[in-house]
């Protein structure tokens, strides 16, 4: 065999491992039996799946812009709008049902996580993060503080979003890569940063993560984790763009793109290291790094998701189950899935329950609660953003799609 003959079948190896490492990775997210459509919508909602014993009505409608939410102590209910740079405030109705109290802040634009901690709502903007409260009920923020002041955080480009988590002693948050796929080692970029109270003593938590927009802790433990988006296009470098699947295999285009790399729910801990942007789901390298002659190292010191998702399935917001409402789901982690574009069939669209072992704390399945995707599988009637426990136990979640709250309950046996 020639040098030349070598070169040329090199690509196409490479290529069949990587599809056949794509198709044992690729998670398991059939609905089965248990799964099927025999929950219910009420009136204004359109026609999602629905689990069993579930039932989905609206919230609030006709916001403007919804992404994520957030409950304070007296059960005020906080939306950001980044692209209005405003947070609205709502009430409960009574019956579940919400209307608008006010604006909370106005003049932030790129405001998006939330966190109720300590008597304040701590927020952030793209490049900085806030810490605001309302002091005579109007919903309208009467003294707000600046925590971290713009500039001190990377602004701009792909991901500007930012996550907040807000302990006893310390803030966390996250900074996403800029692009689909860059090398940000040397900078602020693809970490999660943790600070003092203060917004001071800045360090480094942990590394290689893409795009992580809401961090939390497991109840009853230290443990933060978070959903992290993963990156698109894998299979374009080898020519994937091109490939022709043989006649009769059932397969797209795009059958690594369509299949890896998974999206994944991590346990992040200090100094860890995620793989981003080098290494994707469990340990599978990005074709554009193969050559790296420190590859093997980078696999080696990357820590796998602790729960992967579908690809491009793009988790936003979720939340982790306190109580006892939905039965069986305490401690579980619903997460809302905002949906694919890198696909050649939309996934996604969906708010599932990632099951977590109450003896091992660790996932070990998942549910579907919710799917906003049309029974035809073309048409897209919601996109799930956030997620957040009621004071009730019911579930509400975002869509930015229509500018809606949506409230899930249980009307099952119990």
């Amino acid at each position: 065999m020639t040098h030349r003959t070598r070169q040329a079948i090199a690509p196409l190896a490479i290529f069949s491992a990587l599809l056949t490492a794509a198709q044992l990775l690729t998670p398991s997210h059939r609905v089965s039996a248990a799964d099927a459509p025999t929950g219910s919508v009420g009136p204004g909602v359109p026609a999602f799946t629905v689990r069993p014993g579930y039932r989905v009505t609206l919230a609030a409608d006709h916001l403007g812009e919804a992404r994520f939410i957030q409950f304070d102590d007296k059960g005020t209910l906080y939306l950001s709008q980044p692209g209005r740079g405003t947070i609205l405030t709502l009430k409960d109705k009574g019956d579940g049902t919400y209307q608008t109290l006010g604006k909370f802040i106005t003049g932030k634009p790129t405001v998006h996580g939330l966190q109720w901690h300590d008597g304040w709502l701590w927020f952030t903007q793209s490049g900085s993060i806030y810490k605001g409260r309302d002091t005579n009920g109007d919903g309208v923020a009467d003294e707000v503080v600046t925590v971290i002041p713009e500039g001190q955080l990377p602004s701009g480009g792909g991901h500007w979003w930012r996550s907040i988590l807000v302990t006893n002693d310390s803030i966390y948050t996250s900074i996403g890569d800029d692009q689909n796929l860059s090398d940000h080692t040397g900078d602020d970029r693809e970490k999660i940063w943790r600070y003092d109270l203060n917004g001071g003593n800045k360090r480094l938590f942990c590394s290689g993560i893409r795009n992580t927009e809401k961090l939390m802790l497991r109840p009853g433990t230290d443990e933060i984790w978070g959903s992290d988006h993963g990156s698109d296009n894998f299979g374009g470098p080898l020519g994937e763009g091109k490939w022709q699947p043989p006649a009769g295999s059932g397969l797209s285009k795009q059958p690594l793109t369509d299949a890896v790399p998974p999206e994944e729910f991590n346990h992040y801990v200090q100094d860890g290291f995620y793989g981003h942007p080098f290494v994707v789901g469990d340990r599978l390298p990005r074709p554009e790094y193969l050559n790296r002659p420190d590859i093997l190292e980078l696999i080696a010191k990357t820590i796998p998701p602790a729960w992967s998702a579908g690809a491009h399935w793009a988790g936003n917001g979720w939340t982790f189950v306190t109580k006892d409402y939905f039965p069986g789901q305490k401690g579980n982690a619903w997460v809302a899935y905002h949906g694919s574009w890198n696909s050649t069939k939309k996934v996604g669209y969906r708010v599932e329950s990632i099951l977590f072992d109450t003896m091992t704390g660790q996932p070990y399945g998942s549910q579907l609660i919710v799917s906003t995707l049309a029974a035809n599988g073309n048409d897209v009637l919601a996109r799930p953003v956030d997620c957040v426990e009621a004071p009730d136990g019911s579930m509400l979640f975002t869509s930015d799609q229509g500018s809606r709250i949506y409230r899930i309950t249980y009307t099952g046996a119990r």
